[in-house]
């Protein structure tokens, strides 16, 4: 199309706006109808897509409208999401009393028909298909103009006409109801809050919008993939009864994970459940669980290819290639076990892997976790559970996670044991999606303690039997896996998990066996219900709480046993008395000694070098400042700031990634982190009144630490000590307002643009399989 054409067509959007609010588009382009869209896409037109377009769509779209709590649920990652359309109904709703129909793309409906059926409204013309009618007639292209028109931001801090807060009142209009959306939030176009996209790419988008928004099918898979498809697809589709419940064990732990099917190969693909076996197209089984039951005789499970944008915040990389099957057959076919019957798929059985797995040995279910322990924690860093400050404030700011040896554990005692406390294991799912929190918490308390107080007693009697509380007990990744030592740091509300050892010594760890590390997953992965009712949300986020707690105690029988207590009340500090009576009751003590020997009476710090010395093959170090391209100067001044403490630092964001140049030129990203204390973490409400300010400190890494990123920073190479100066002196809001006034970028920042994209490569450099589109609705406007 002529850009001439354009440019009138866009002034006569923008000019007629009165005008066109009081027409009636069915009168002027005809009845809306899906099938009004031409999807007749010619090379030529695919190639403008898949060259053009795309690029913008991922760089100042998706960073907004991904996943699960992608405003107005328009997910512009794919041609699926972007056809499919908005909705005016919430995902993430922590008031609603009955759980609510899923809407999950690619699963819960398969056309642009089926979505309209579920209120699902366009984002592109599909009425009349001419120029005028898929421009006047595309949510997309209103939204973009509407930014257009309102031009560059002529004040560094957005006034209160904007709200960026998470839980903000959505406003999800429809094309009718755009002129009235416009009149009322006449600052609100696309990118909100955002620089306007530049000349070209809102010239492309109306190229685009204008010839009816075009998009090809997903490009058939090469000869290559498609055998290494069905190379897979028959190993996890066995004959026999064992085979079959190795890969449903396998599926319900993976089935979040982006797979690989080896090196070089950058197609993601999902393991689904099927109704049809490998040769035939894929019919995924929708069920609001990965064990629910299937509806079906037969589960196959399939390797759909993923058509999206990889967004990093829930991406989860995983390479299936020959030496992954080698372990997993080691783990589960090795040992001579019989599998005697399906489990089946009723709800007080599937709930509960201890149930539903019984007969896959402990160990082997184990092992296979801990191969990829940070994919298995990330699931529920990554998953639908993890949005909002109430769903994570059940764990610290940051904190070391270490895994006890299997080599040691799961002996035939052990595996007795979780054979007899089975029913203590049960999880929230187990009362569905619509739940009764108050009676739901006090059953699975009282199971808890009972699963603690017989655990103790276990503890005592192995130790007795002579198997010490040392060293050895901690798994060493067995010198070559780094999956062994995890850190975790939370951002208020979302968190990372990263493997080594990072940052400074954390105030609190964690100890994680087996039964703990699968409660994990199936609390807050395979049992997690994102559409579930209010009571099904806040079990969740009380049952993990008993979770945090086992993990810290199980950490703490390390320290010599007079010393258990003292630090347990130093994590605590003020916490609700009830609180205290559960964590200080006698039914979760150890009375035994450990066997560790300490030369000082700094005990848990000489802990943390004792474990670092212990994993010290297997510690990741990619993080480090000193891998990074930084002079070592520069480096010693960054970490100065990990020596800071105090009040000050309460007014830096939870997460800024800051982008080092030289002479106007990339260099590096550092990421800082700002780790927020706090007395206790034992309260769903009220965390404020935790807070201890004082205490804040911050962590510098090398490179991209999270995936919200709330500030963007630019400081040249030569400015770096001034910079940090700055942070350290902060003391009042106005000194980190003029932090950002001397170093920040803000979303008002003709820069934003420029420097997100520098961000994105050296993301991209630095780590190519795990990287992925960021996501902003996180920024500040400060």
């Amino acid at each position: 199309m002529p850009r001439a054409l354009l440019v009138i067509l866009s002034i006569l959007f923008v000019t007629g706006c009165a005008v066109f609010a009081s027409q009636n588009l069915d009168q002027m382009y005809g009845v809306e109808k899906v099938s009004n869209r031409d999807v007749d896409v010619s090379q030529k037109d695919a190639d403008f897509y898949n060259e053009k377009v795309r690029p913008i769509l991922d760089h100042r779209c998706v960073s907004c409208h991904a996943c699960y709590d992608a405003p107005c649920q328009l997910k512009l990652t794919g041609k699926e999401g972007i056809e499919r359309g908005g909705s005016k109904d919430l995902v993430y709703d922590g008031t609603r009393l009955l759980a609510a129909k899923p809407t999950r793309l690619y699963i819960d409906a398969h056309s642009p028909e089926e979505w309209r059926k579920k209120g699902f409204y366009p984002a592109l013309n599909e009425r009349g298909q001419s120029p005028a009618a898929n421009l006047n007639g595309s949510l997309i292209y209103q939204a973009i103009s509407l930014r257009k028109q309102q031009g560059n931001f002529n004040q560094p801090v957005l006034s209160d006409d904007y709200d960026f807060s998470l839980a903000r009142n959505q406003q999800c209009s429809t094309i009718e109801e755009y002129g009235d959306f416009k009149l009322n939030y006449p600052k609100w176009g696309m990118p909100y809050g955002l620089p306007a996209l530049s000349a070209d790419e809102f010239d492309i988008l109306s190229q685009w919008l204008a010839k009816g928004g075009k998009m090809p099918k997903q490009a058939p898979l090469s000869d290559k993939m498609q055998k290494l498809v069905a190379l897979w697809e028959k190993r996890f589709n066995s004959s026999n009864l064992k085979g079959q419940l190795i890969s449903r064990y396998i599926y319900e732990h993976i089935y979040l994970y982006s797979l690989y099917l080896g090196k070089g190969n950058d197609q993601p693909f999902r393991l689904v459940r099927s109704k049809t076996p490998p040769g035939q197209p894929i019919e995924r089984i929708a069920t609001r669980r990965p064990y629910d039951p299937p509806g079906v005789d037969h589960v196959y499970y399939r390797l759909w290819q993923d058509p999206e944008v990889i967004v990093q915040k829930n991406h989860i990389p995983f390479q299936l290639d020959e030496a992954v099957y080698k372990r997993w057959n080691s783990y589960f076919y090795a040992t001579d076990y019989k599998v005697t019957k399906d489990p089946g798929y009723d709800r007080e059985v599937a709930t509960n892997p201890f149930k539903a797995f019984q007969e896959i040995p402990a160990d082997a279910r184990y092992r296979f976790l801990l191969d990829h322990a940070q994919d298995t924690i990330m699931s529920f860093i990554k998953g639908p559970v993890c949005r909002g400050q109430v769903a994570v404030n059940v764990i610290n700011e940051n904190f070391w996670v270490y895994f006890v040896n299997p080599d040691l554990t799961y002996n035939k005692e052990t595996s007795d044991f979780l054979e007899n406390q089975v029913q203590h294991l049960d999880m929230p799912a187990v009362s569905s999606s619509n739940a009764l929190p108050l009676s739901s918490w006090v059953r699975f308390s009282e199971q808890q303690k009972s699963y603690l107080s017989a655990k103790a007693k276990l503890i005592e009697k192995e130790v007795n039997a002579g198997a010490p509380i040392n060293l050895d007990l901690i798994w060493d990744g067995y010198g070559y896996n780094k999956n062994a030592a995890l850190t975790i740091f939370r951002h208020f509300d979302n968190a990372t998990v990263v493997k080594g050892l990072v940052g400074q010594k954390p105030k609190t760890a964690w100890l994680i066996d087996y039964p703990l590390l699968e409660r994990i997953h199936y609390l807050l992965v395979a049992g997690f219900d994102v559409y579930g009712n209010v009571g099904h949300q806040l079990d969740t986020r009380l049952y993990m709480d008993f979770l945090r707690m086992e993990g810290e105690m199980n950490f703490l029988l390390l320290l010599p046993k007079d010393q258990r207590e003292k630090v347990r009340q130093y994590w605590y500090r003020d916490a609700n008395q009830s609180i205290k009576n559960y964590i200080f009751s006698d039914y979760i003590k150890v009375p035994v000694q450990s066997q560790i020997h300490y030369k000082t009476t700094h005990y848990q710090s000489e802990l943390y070098d004792q474990l670092r010395e212990h994993l010290s093959k297997v510690l990741d170090h990619s993080r480090d400042l000193e891998t990074s391209r930084l002079t070592r100067k520069e480096i010693a001044t960054l970490k100065h700031l990990q020596t800071l403490k105090g009040e000050g630092l309460r007014y830096l964001p939870n997460t800024a990634l800051v982008l080092v140049t030289k002479n106007g030129a990339p260099k590096e990203v550092i990421s800082l982190i700002h780790n927020k204390a706090h007395s206790n973490i034992s309260s769903l409400f009220d965390e404020a009144a935790a807070r201890l300010p004082n205490e804040d400190s911050v962590t510098v890494v090398k490179g991209v630490l999270g995936d919200y990123p709330n500030a963007f920073m630019e400081v040249d190479e030569g400015k770096l000590k001034a910079f940090t100066e700055e942070i350290a002196n902060m003391a009042t809001a106005k000194d980190y307002s003029n932090l950002m006034a001397h170093f920040g970028v803000r979303r008002t920042d003709p820069r934003f643009w420029s420097v997100s994209d520098a961000v994105d490569k050296y993301n991209r450099e630095a780590r190519p399989r795990e990287s992925g589109i960021l996501d902003y609705n996180r920024l500040e406007n400060r």
